[in-house]
This record gives structure tokens, C-alpha cells and sequence, in this order.
């Protein structure tokens, strides 16, 4: 019974110049805040566009981020999707509004990030006034979030 086992079977030789080496698998990480930024940024150079601001309660808990912008990466098709929910200025076309969002934002995440854009849903949630006290009030302007983008992401540590 020994001697069976024993026994070596002549198993065929297998070159090792055949095995196929996977590839390099290159991974990079983009945290939701630079999409914020991106989209931000370009928001802050549409006209009649407004962001929607945090309630007092927000305030108070200290609630992190920029209200109504939402990143969802997809790493295996390497596409990122967008929903952005903004205000518009009264008497603005909202279909030619959310098409100059949705091309702005997807021409400047592809070019910065290298991802594919799958979707920009563009969600109006309020009609801003015409008067400018009223919308400095309702809304942040697009100077605000100018100056918001360069004070989040400053050099200074």
C-alpha cells in the first residue's frame, strides 16, 4: 500500500512562458467633496442659478458639506453620477437652465477628474425673486460660492 503512494505520475512539464499575468490594476480615489467643488464652482458662473442653503438646525449640529450636491462614484464602469438641487431666478427657462447646468458641470468633471459623467440630475427646488434683496437673502449668490470654493480650498493648513 505504501509503494502506491509512493509512485510519481508522469504529469506533463507546463511552461511557465503561458501563464498570462494580469494587469496593473490602477486605483484612485476621488472624495465626494471635490465633486462638491467642481460643481460649485461652476454653478458660482451661471446666472439666476442659486444653491439651497442649510436650515438652523444644520447650523447648530455643525452638518459638514455643501446642501444639494450629491456625487455617486461607480468604480467598475469609472463613471460618477451628479444630482445638484438648485433655485432658479423667476422669469429664466428652466429646460435651458438645466441644460447649461448639466453641460458645464460634465465638460469640467471629465476634464479634471478623468471619469466618465453617467448622469447629472438637475433638481429645481424653489423659484428665486427678481429683487436682489429678497434673493441675497433666500439664497446664496453665485459670488458667495466663489468665495466659499476658495475658502474651503485654500493652501492654508
Amino acid at each position: 500500500m505504501l509503494e502506491n503512494k509512493s509512485k510519481v505520475t508522469n504529469a506533463p512539464k507546463v511552461d511557465t512562458k503561458e501563464f498570462e499575468i494580469p494587469e496593473t490594476m490602477y486605483i484612485r480615489d476621488i472624495e465626494n467633496r471635490v465633486f462638491q467643488g467642481i460643481v460649485l464652482k461652476c454653478l458660482s458662473e451661471i446666472r439666476g442659478i442659486g444653491l439651497i442653503e442649510g436650515n438652523f438646525i444644520d447650523s447648530l449640529l455643525g452638518s459638514e458639506g455643501v446642501k444639494g450636491i450629491y456625487a455617486e462614484q461607480d468604480s467598475k464602469t469609472q463613471s460618477v453620477n451628479i444630482k445638484v438641487e438648485v433655485n432658479i431666478q423667476y422669469g429664466l427657462s428652466i429646460p435651458d437652465k438645466a441644460e447649461e447646468i448639466q453641460s458645464k458641470i460634465a465638460e469640467e468633471i471629465t476634464k479634471l477628474t478623468g471619469l466618465h459623467v453617467g448622469s447629472i440630475h438637475v433638481v429645481f427646488k424653489n423659484i428665486m425673486p427678481q429683487s436682489e434683496d429678497l434673493l441675497n437673502k433666500a439664497t446664496i449668490s453665485p459670488a458667495q460660492i466663489a468665495a466659499r470654493v476658495q475658502e474651503e480650498y485654500s493652501d492654508d493648513f
